[in-house]
């Protein structure tokens, strides 16, 4: 019957389409810096002449390599952290390369050119390459790859989506079937808690939490998921209240089974259907709670790509011609949450008995 109404999902046609949009994101997301164009940590790479470059910019760069710099880099370093940068590179118009030495017309910005001609020395153990690079997206104000970028902070997103559900479901879970359960001094205990922290709005909670942890990309989590607890509790209590009364309970306690036992194995697997729906609910807010976060500048600090960090440091250009630098983030905001909401509305309509 779970399985029948869990098929109900990908029938839907929204929540087909919600389901592959977050697979899409999660799967492109979860590669990270081995499918970005600029692998460097964080996406870093600044070049000032390309700052706002439109998409599809194309240019020729000049990369020398030491080759004494050549640190190797393990394959999940490089997947988690990029892959440290052991070149220098310079964006060029013209070449004429020499046994030791280098000349080049340096690209200085669109519409500009260069008329004079740069040298470099070679070095004993040094090499070139050039090679050709499309900024698909174009690049930010400081010249660095957005395509990257918006990569790179749809980790960040989906990061502490996961991590602040799974603190709301670490803490909000047990208290909540502790008080539905016992009841008591315990349950008024709980929901006096519950209530405190309810009474405070969640914004400024989270960021009463922030400057308290301190600024960065790991008191994200934390502050998130810490004002999330309080629905999953909620919602846990009143499921647990109902189910303690039904027979298989009570045979439970007949039988001595201990209260652990009764509450693990026979009340909260039967509880647990809302709290899948309030989990896809939860996880696009905390999204959106870490844009906002990013956006004020008390979230993932630079050089850490973040969607409400790109839209901080572009939301001027909006009404420029570069609109794309802020409206990008946003609208990839945008589709992950509407992709979240959407699960957790056809996983509410899937997962309710009254519908089969």
């Amino acid at each position: 019957m779970r399985n029948e109404r869990l098929s109900r999902v990908w029938k839907h046609p929204l929540g087909r389409f919600s389901i592959a949009l977050i697979g899409l994101f999660m799967l492109v997301s979860t590669l990270g810096y081995l499918i970005v164009p600029d692998p460097s940590p964080s996406a870093n790479t600044m070049h000032l002449a390309l700052a706002n470059a439109p998409m599809g910019t194309e240019m020729k760069v000049l990369r020398i390599t030491d080759p004494t710099m050549n640190v190797s880099t393990g394959f999940f370093e490089r997947w988690f952290f990029g892959d440290p940068t052991r070149t220098r590179e310079y964006l060029i118009e013209e070449l004429r390369p020499s046994e030791k030495q280098i000349d080049y017309k340096e690209y200085l910005g669109v519409g500009v050119i260069s008329e004079d001609w740069e040298s470099i020395q070679l070095a004993e153990n040094e090499t070139y390459e050039v090679v050709d690079r499309t900024y698909w997206l174009g690049t930010d104000k400081y010249g660095r790859d957005l395509l990257s970028r918006l990569i790179l902070g749809g980790r960040v997103s989906i990061a502490v989506g996961f991590i602040s559900v799974l603190i709301s479901l670490l803490i909000g879970i047990p208290l909540g079937a502790l008080a539905g359960y016992y009841g008591g001094w315990i349950d008024k205990s709980v929901m006096w808690l519950v209530n405190v922290v309810w009474s405070v709005p969640t914004l400024l909670m989270v960021i009463a939490l922030t400057f308290v942890l301190g600024k960065g990309f790991w008191q994200v989590f934390v502050a998130v998921g810490l004002t999330m607890w309080v629905e999953v509790a909620r919602v846990v209590r009143g499921q647990v209240m109902g189910i303690r009364q039904m027979e298989y309970v009570e045979a439970a306690k007949v039988l001595g089974y201990s209260s652990t036992r009764i509450i693990a194995k026979h009340v909260l697997p039967n509880a647990l259907a809302p709290v899948i729906v309030i989990s896809a609910a939860n996880f696009a807010s905390a999204i959106l709670m870490e844009s906002g976060l990013s956006f004020l500048g008390i979230g993932a600090q630079p050089p850490i790509p973040s969607w409400g960090g790109i839209i901080r440091d572009h939301y001027a250009y909006i009404i420029t011609g570069e609109a794309h630098l802020s409206l990008l983030p946003g609208l990839c905001i945008m589709l992950l949450v509407l992709s979240f909401m959407t699960l957790g509305n056809t996983l509410r309509d899937a997962l309710d008995v009254r519908a089969s």
